[in-house]
């Protein structure tokens, strides 16, 4: 249990560097190729804050613990919406851009509802894999040719552009950052199956917890660092392009590996508590258009009160899995 639980630890703390140094390479190899700030931005820093996931969701699909893997995904989803929207909101107020409103959250809600139709069998299988990364593809080539059009968003992303490593030192840090993350996640996945066999509880519940708050640790950095910064509405398309990752590239990877039979409570507790979390995010922000804070524009406040309830969601499913294990 010593062992194994080092081995979390350690995991975790290369897993989390090793995904900085694979952004700040990926980043300054594209920024060296003449790629615009946005194009970056929206792609390879995004996907870079969902690496731990999409590595420790690959390595454990074959491994055989694919229920760590849909764990993993669907309890990051939680923590980024229950802890890391939470807490951010908490410590700052957020306005939320209405092009956010328009697009990216209305794009959440349907992917939420369309991977459950795709669930709702018990089953994930090679197909639903293959359907769910297919429409990650279409939703980001449509994002990325959308908001190269907005002027807020460029200006924001432009503001702080990526590092500017030479190219070698980019591709080094690349290379470092991959050859990291793949070592990381294979000592992560260890540690948590042994833990989830020396408890004897299951490779979902290790996944929904321990595993999905860990990988959801570069989330929670980036957007308290954004919201900090007052780059509110960067803040929430971490999270909400986070949660977009997760749904169709790391619960789409352990179908392509193979079917997996999916527990019931997948569906009845965890998925719901997921779609629960969402549905009230995009309350708040609706309703957050007619706080007298918000613009005139259609931008939108979610305040301080809105954080404590989703924390205190966050709080009461924990409680809802400790009685369900």
């Amino acid at each position: 249990m010593l062992l194994a639980t080092a081995a979390i630890l350690i995991g975790f703390v290369i897993l989390i560097w090793s995904a900085d140094l694979f952004v700040a390479g990926a980043a300054s190899i594209a920024r060296n190729m003449g790629l615009s700030p946005i194009i970056i931005g929206l792609t390879i820093v995004s996907i870079g804050t969902s690496a731990p996931e999409i590595l420790v969701s690959l390595t454990a699909a074959f491994r055989d613990a694919g229920e760590l893997a849909i764990g993993n995904a669907i309890g990051s989803n939680i923590a980024n919406i229950g802890l890391v929207l939470g807490a951010t909101l908490v410590i700052v107020p957020m306005k939320i851009h209405p092009g956010c409103i328009r697009r990216e959250l209305p794009v959440l809600l349907l992917v939420t509802l369309g991977a459950a139709v795709l669930l709702f069998d018990g089953v994930l299988s090679r197909l639903d894999g293959v359907v769910m990364l297919a429409t990650l593809v279409l939703i980001m080539v449509q994002i990325v040719r959308i908001q190269r059009a907005d002027d807020l968003i460029v200006k924001e992303l432009s503001e702080e552009p990526p590092g500017g490593l030479s190219t070698l030192r980019a591709w080094l840090t690349f290379a470092a950052g991959f050859l990291l993350l793949i070592g990381s996640s294979q000592l992560l996945v260890w540690g948590a199956t042994n833990i989830a066999e020396q408890l004897g509880v299951s490779q979902l519940i290790i996944g929904l917890t321990i595993v999905a708050v860990g990988t959801s640790l570069p989330e929670l950095a980036a957007t308290v660092a954004g919201a900090l910064r007052g780059h509110t509405d960067i803040a929430v398309g971490n999270v909400i392009g986070s949660n977009l990752f997760n749904l169709l590239a790391v619960m789409a990877i352990p179908g392509l590996v193979s079917a997996e039979v999916l527990e019931p409570a997948i569906l009845s507790r965890d998925y719901l508590t997921m779609t629960v979390l969402t549905l009230l995010l995009a309350m708040a922000v609706f309703f957050g258009r007619k706080h007298r804070k918000a613009g005139a524009d259609g931008t939108a406040y979610i305040g301080r009160t809105v954080g404590v309830l989703l924390l205190l969601i966050y709080a009461l499913y924990y409680y809802w899995l400790y009685q369900t294990r």
